[in-house]
């Protein structure tokens, strides 16, 4: 097993899923936690990035087994900078702060960056840097604004860089990780998904027991994917899934409900209609995070409901992934907050359910791949990611049932256009957002004072990092036509062509 440990990163889990990409276990421990190698299996362990300094008094250091413990060491980033100033270097700040994209060059030999080229791109988010490198170690590669962008201490089988090997735009990170695992920690393969949903489905059934489960089912790949595994593990008469209807769904998302998983799957879901009371809730409310938290409160009310009728219910299930989970910081107390989701950020304090989150510790393409491996089909697995707040959240400002119309239609306008054109499968995600303004347009020679939506279209892998996507000029201009045509309320179309980071895929 490789252990990685945690200092707060938004990328800590995607460190261990990456390892397990290359067929190895991995385990996240907590910063500060004691590494016993021979009882716990561990050949190596990784110190992740963190938004902390280890200037600052207080800052996250490892105990002293992490060095002491004979295993190999990599240091992240931050990890890398832990190592430099436990091991006698000196770590500050430097000129500027780097953020992006870098281009690494490899100085000499180095087991570490073993069969990279000269020169390759990678991923940079810190502001310190080493300014003097400890006794024993060598710096095996720079960048134009970074002399010490890779160090190692091959006597003592410990490395660090500065960049993130784990991240997509780090081009060759997937190469430098397996030469860490397998040449330097010499680990050996034995991990895979089939396991884990074989493990995952007797978890379930350990858990619940003799117990209920109620599931709060979207429609989209996560919460599709939980509750194929339920049913699995559970009979039907003691595994109830539920469809909240808000309104703030896409076209046709109920008719799918109902053929995919009722008629398809024979598996009895329960719609809910509580399109008035979210409406209801929501109006008036402009702070996305007020949003997220009140339709968080709202979907829990509901299956409370839901589970008042359904005797001895003990569970509720949901399809969290950590991607939701790091970015409401969840993850461990030094994680940065970025935005609350329904899954993580709105259960109440006196919770009667147990919860039940399968996918917790996994990201979304390990969750469409295990979709594919349970046989769900694959107009839902490809589909792209809806957000649990559902419309709700790509509506800026205060959230009413016209602006949500507006949207849907506006919505299933990208969705036609890009999928006919040959492009829907090609990008992550694509979606509209309503803006909170108005402007100016001129049509059938008279003046127009609507509204304006936004076009999002992103790639990425794991959406923990994300870059806009190009759509032909043709294809463009032949969505913003159809929606100011055909969706009345709209004069107005404009493109979003910013990456994650500095934005993050959703507007709120």
């Amino acid at each position: 097993m490789i252990a990685v440990i945690d200092y707060g990163s938004q990328y800590t889990m995607l460190i261990a899923r990456k390892v397990k990409e290359l067929g190895v276990k991995s385990r996240v421990f907590p910063a500060g936690s004691k590494i016993d190698c021979s009882n716990q299996n561990i050949q190596g362990i990784i110190l992740s990035g963190s938004p902390s300094s280890v200037s600052e008094k207080g800052s996250l250091m490892p105990d002293k087994s992490v060095f002491e413990s004979g295993a190999a060491v990599l240091g992240i980033c931050y990890g890398m900078q832990v190592i430099v100033s436990s091991s006698g270097g000196v770590v500050g700040r430097g000129k500027k702060r780097e953020y992006g994209k870098g281009v690494l060059k490899v100085n000499g030999k180095s087991l570490l960056l073993d069969g990279l080229p000269g020169e390759s791109r990678v991923w940079m988010s810190h502001y310190d840097r080493v300014l003097e490198v400890p006794e024993g170690f060598s710096v095996t590669a720079s960048t134009d604004d970074l002399e010490t962008a890779v160090i190692e201490n091959t006597d003592k089988n410990i490395f660090g860089v500065q960049f993130h090997p784990e991240v997509t735009h780090t081009e060759y990170g997937t190469r430098l990780l397996s030469n860490f695992v397998f040449n330097i920690c010499r680990a050996e393969k034995d991990w895979n998904l089939g396991d884990w949903i074989d493990d995952t489905v007797e978890d379930i059934k350990r858990r619940v027991g003799d117990g209920k489960v109620i599931m709060a089912l979207s429609g989209g790949v996560d919460s599709s994917v939980v509750c194929v595994l339920l049913s699995r593990a559970l009979e039907n008469n003691r595994f109830f899934p539920f469809f909240v209807d808000h309104g703030l769904m896409r076209q046709k998302d109920i008719e799918r409900i109902k053929r995919v998983f009722i008629e398809g799957l024979s598996i009895p879901v329960t719609i809910l209609d509580e399109k008035k009371r979210f409406f209801r809730k929501l109006k008036g409310v402009s702070d996305p995070e007020k949003k997220r938290k009140i339709i968080g409160n709202e979907f829990i009310k509901a299956f409370l409901r839901a589970s008042g009728k359904i005797k001895g219910a003990t569970h509720l299930a949901q399809g969290t992934i950590f991607p939701d989970i790091i970015e409401s910081a969840k993850s461990g107390s030094s994680a940065a907050k970025i935005k609350s989701h329904h899954n993580v950020g709105g259960l109440p304090d006196k919770l009667k359910l147990k919860l039940l989150e399968p996918l917790k510790e996994l990201y979304k393409d390990e969750v469409r791949e295990i979709g594919i491996k349970i046989g769900l089909p694959q107009e839902l697995i490809k589909q792209h990611p809806f957000p649990g707040p559902g419309l709700g959240v790509r509506i800026m400002g205060p959230v009413d049932s016209r602006k949500a119309e507006i949207l849907n239609k506006a919505d299933a306008v990208l969705d036609q256009e890009l999928k006919e054109n040959g492009l829907y499968y090609d990008m992550w995600q694509a979606f509209c957002v309503f803006l909170p303004v108005r402007t100016v347009g001129v049509m059938g020679d008279a003046r127009t004072y609507e509204n304006v939506v936004a076009l999002r279209c992103v790639n990425s892998v794991d959406a923990m990092t994300a870059s806009w996507s190009d759509i032909p000029h043709k294809v463009l201009e032949r969505i913003s036509t159809r929606i100011v045509n055909e969706v009345e309320g709209i004069n107005r179309v404009v493109f979003d062509v910013t990456n994650k980071p500095p934005g993050t895929i959703e507007w709120e």
